[in-house]
């Protein structure tokens, strides 16, 4: 029965692993294939076999669909790449009803290597690596097609047509990388060993799959790098390096990426690792990557991950805080409304760990922002930037510079006590007066004053300008242009209008 399994399943695939083989950017591939010849194919009990499924040079000399229990220990490994080999062969699951028999004995193979794996019962040898991560390669590495990959939308937009597409071949993805994840996080693996072959090229490829349309994979893919940057530490700098220039080709070229979540949720938890002081490179990428990541239209789909990466940068180094506030201050959105909500949602949790020397750094040109976020006429954004007073460690904040905050905001909050349309910004902004007024009553006197005669001299200039305008118009009534007669504005004329 077995047998006729195998002879039914497809005899080309020794072409398309052929052609991997040739294929110079992967050392991954060119090693295995050197090596398999060297390692993969002896066994020790018989000559070796050739099988019809995967090409002579990659087959370990025992029948891969050998249960690991009827086999001698010592022959286990020499089947684990047997049967390692067999699942290099690929098939097409966009058509469900070709080589359904074919693809359940993939399955079948690859669920035994899952629990071989999660057993840990021996040590990985040498060639047993190189199989796996020639496996790996062939079943996960792919080019995604250009119609699959979602542009990034604008936050707000509610198109139906964003839905994430789901990969056919999921059921059986999923297995390989749970078997890849197993194998990486197993201790029976020599990371030492393994580093030869989950190498920088094997990693730039995991790298890539972050684009996929499918969140299961970008879940999954999530979880692998983890532990890859955890066990491997000789890669960590080339990781890191890497992340940050799928960032940067991300922020300043394509502003298309369907992994920015993913990526940042792992560099959040590189970030909580780091040592103190901090190194300059980790500022560094503080700096030019994740500051700028606060510019693209789709930062909602990542800006969680965005800010707690942001947060752990401060609660590491607090002095970063008044370079961080610069920053969002040089990117905040002026069009944008929701963005504009984030972004002091994000303010507020710097504002709870800064210090009171950083905040005296950038206090001015903050205030100066919210102050016309209170003004704005979307009511959620004025909305949000008067629940900042509702934080004790803000108030706290702004009581001790009072000084310098209140003359700063305080026309922003006499314009809304006076004008502003909706009635909870209103009862907000009137809270916050009264507030002032009882932190300190002459300052705000000062401040309502000065509000005052900076309001009478805005009148007056105003009707210095109409007045004007009406001179002028009453001068040229007197002269109507005709034809194409030029019209020359005299110095005088213009003096009259300024």
């Amino acid at each position: 029965m077995l047998r006729q399994i195998l002879s039914k399943l497809p005899r080309k695939s020794s072409k398309t692993d052929s052609a991997e083989s040739a294929r110079p950017e992967s050392p991954v591939t060119q090693q295995i294939s050197n090596g398999s010849s060297a390692g993969l194919g002896k066994s020790s009990n018989g000559p070796k076999r050739t099988s019809v499924v995967f090409p002579a040079s990659v087959v370990a000399g025992i029948e891969p669909l050998v249960p690991f229990k009827d086999v001698p220990n010592a022959e286990k490994m020499n089947l684990f790449v047997s049967k390692v080999s067999l699942c290099c062969v690929t098939f097409d699951f966009g058509d469900s009803s070709k080589n359904t028999l074919e693809k359940d004995v993939k399955r079948q193979t690859l669920l035994e290597l899952v629990d071989f794996v999660a057993a840990g019962s021996m040590r990985f040898s040498e060639p047993a690596i190189l199989a796996m991560c020639r496996m790996c390669a062939v079943n996960l590495f792919r080019v995604f097609p250009p119609n699959c990959r979602s542009n990034s939308s604008s936050i707000g937009e509610n198109d139906e047509n964003d839905d994430p597409m789901f990969d056919p071949a999921w059921p059986h993805l999923q297995i390989v990388y749970d078997l890849l994840l197993r194998f990486i996080n197993s201790t029976c693996l020599d990371a030492k060993v393994a580093k030869k072959y989950i190498d920088h090229s094997f990693i730039l490829r995991l790298l890539d799959l972050f684009d996929t349309e499918d969140p299961r994979e970008r879940e999954c893919l999530k979880t692998i790098l983890h532990r890859v940057y955890g066990k491997f530490m000789v890669h960590r700098p080339f990781i890191r390096k890497s992340l940050s220039n799928i960032f940067y080709r991300f922020v300043f070229e394509t502003e298309k990426h369907n992994g920015i979540a993913e990526l940042l949720e792992i560099f959040g938890s590189i970030i909580s690792g780091f040592a103190m002081p901090l190194k300059e490179e980790h500022k560094i990428f503080l700096w030019r990557v994740l500051i700028p990541l606060h510019k693209p239209k789709s930062v909602g789909v990542y800006f969680q991950q965005l800010s707690y990466c942001v947060i752990q940068f401060i609660e590491k180094e607090p002095r970063l805080a008044s370079m961080v506030m610069k920053g969002i201050l040089k990117y905040w959105p002026i069009t944008n409304s929701q963005k504009e909500v984030m972004f002091l949602g994000e303010l507020e949790e710097i504002l709870e760990a800064i210090s009171m020397v950083e905040f005296q750094k950038i206090m001015v040109p903050l205030f100066w922002r919210i102050g016309c976020c209170i003004n704005s006429f979307h009511f959620q954004v004025a909305e949000r930037a008067l629940f900042l007073w509702n934080n004790d460690q803000i108030v706290n904040l702004i009581a001790h510079n009072r000084l310098v905050i209140l003359p700063i905001i305080f026309p922003a909050l006499e314009k809304n006590a006076h004008n502003h349309w909706n009635q909870g910004v209103l009862n907000l902004t009137l809270n916050i007066r009264k507030m002032f007024s009882d932190m300190d009553e002459a300052l705000y006197l000062a401040c309502l004053d000065q509000f005052k005669e900076d309001e009478e001299k805005q009148s007056f200039l105003a009707e210095q300008r109409k007045e004007a305008w009406q001179r002028l118009e009453y001068a040229a009534s007197l002269k109507p242009v005709t034809g194409n007669t030029a019209v020359l504005v005299t110095p005088l004329a213009t003096s009259i209008a300024c």
